[in-house]
């Protein structure tokens, strides 16, 4: 299973990029093209354009990059793993506003990184409870039937538009 968790975060944060920059819209020339949009916000939490329904999912997408750092960086410090966090949820909102392509928000930044720190702490309690090898395979397996579950049901059930 040694290479299996980093293929596991790598498509993670492949599919994460593909819903925060193209909102799972597979015709990405469309989205550079024809939806620009380029717009910021730095006063946290106000002005955002989707409210407490869109802070929560920021949360919880990315409670798995959190899970998934720990699982394949042991040797790095939570701290180091929220930086990496935080760096990673800039970078995105950066491009955003760079290709013009969504609302980059401060309070983006904030919620990613929250819904990071949290995955952080789970993994951190879960492994005070149970064997951290066990904890590892079911991340691991969980991650792999879920991401099989989104992909196939983005292309064979949900229509996205951009």
């Amino acid at each position: 299973m040694k290479p299996l968790p980093k293929v596991v975060l790598a498509v993670y944060l492949l599919i994460l990029l593909w819903l925060v920059l193209f909102k799972f819209s597979s015709d990405f020339s469309s989205v550079l093209l024809d939806h620009q949009m380029r717009s910021l916000n730095l006063v946290p939490f106000a002005g955002s354009s989707w409210g407490l329904s869109e802070m929560i999912s920021n949360v919880v997408v990315f409670v798995p990059f959190g899970l998934l750092l720990s699982v394949n960086f042991k040797r790095i410090t939570v701290w180091r793993k929220l930086i990496y966090i935080f760096i990673f949820s800039v970078i995105v909102e950066a491009l955003q506003f760079i290709l013009a392509i969504g609302v980059t928000d401060i309070t983006d930044v904030i919620t990613n990184t929250l819904g990071g720190f949290l995955g952080l702490m789970l993994y951190t309690l879960g492994a005070k409870c149970v064997d951290k090898e066990k904890q590892d395979w079911f991340l691991v397996v969980a991650g792999v039937i879920l991401l099989t579950i989104l992909i196939l049901l983005r292309f064979l059930v949900f229509k996205v538009r951009y």
